[in-house]
């Protein structure tokens, strides 16, 4: 099993990386997770067939996660794809997710392949294959802008998810709030760790490397101008402690 890069990079587009996102590829099903603005051109830059997606799990609908969506199902129709492809999204931002692809003239009866959402509600375990299962918790990134929703028309689901890959354990925060969202799934043993770096100070990873214990933390959302402090941060670290953050780029590859 491999987990691929697709994108590392944070919401302000780079000619360097591609906006956030991995595929995990397993001998069962290949899962896309997040596909925002570009991903179409990420997928094939990075030599993933529109063919070889089988699900796509979305964390949560900021347009650097999401608004790829409609351009990727447009590609795998231009394709002609007869395979289903699964939509793995919070029952919250089904119909919203649904509508999205409606009004950009998507209508399904039109395309050669089925459309199969499959919706997941916080803290129950998802099977997604024999190989991969996941369980997603609420995390705070988008408690910030409740407060401009006065009508309480928008779902403002974000999730951190831990997967369970031919029962190896591995937490990807999603964007967060705080650093307590890196603590979600404190009670659990994680081999592995990807998080975000734009949306917590750096100094609070040592903690998560503390509590966990991890293999190696892969640090990913990497903006161009943070890159630099990012590295300048991980060289100034004891060898020891330094070998188990990996700044991840566009295209690595990850043995499970």
């Amino acid at each position: 099993m491999e987990i691929k890069f697709i994108g590392t990079g944070s919401g302000k587009t780079s000619l360097k990386r591609f906006h956030s996102s991995f595929i995990i590829l397993a001998d069962d099903f290949n899962l896309l997770v997040d596909a925002g603005d570009g991903i179409s051109k990420a997928l094939l830059h990075n030599k993933i067939s529109f063919e070889q997606i089988d699900g796509i799990l979305f964390t949560h609908l900021h347009p650097d996660h999401f608004s790829g969506f409609a351009a990727l199902i447009v590609q795998m129709k231009l394709i002609n794809r007869t395979k289903k492809i699964k939509i793995f999204v919070h029952e919250s931002l089904s119909k919203f997710t649904k509508d999205f692809l409606f009004n950009s003239y998507l209508f399904e009866e039109k395309m050669d392949f089925e459309i199969d959402y499959e919706l997941f509600q916080h803290n129950v375990q998802v099977l997604v294959s024999d190989k991969i299962k996941f369980i997603s918790k609420q995390n705070s990134h988008l408690d910030q802008y409740i407060r401009y929703d006065k009508e309480k028309k928008l779902s403002f689901i974000s999730s951190s998810i831990l997967f369970e890959l031919d029962k190896k354990k591995l937490f990807y925060s999603g964007d967060i709030g705080s650093v307590k969202d890196l603590f979600l799934f404190e009670d659990n043993h994680v081999s592995r760790i990807i998080t975000e770096t734009t949306h917590l100070n750096k100094a609070e990873l040592l903690t998560v490397l503390e509590k966990f214990k991890p293999e190696e933390i892969y640090l990913t959302h990497i903006s161009d101008e943070g890159e630099y402090y990012l590295k300048e941060w991980k060289d100034s670290l004891s060898e020891g402690i330094r070998n188990k953050f990996v700044i991840a780029y566009d295209g690595m590859a990850v043995r499970i």
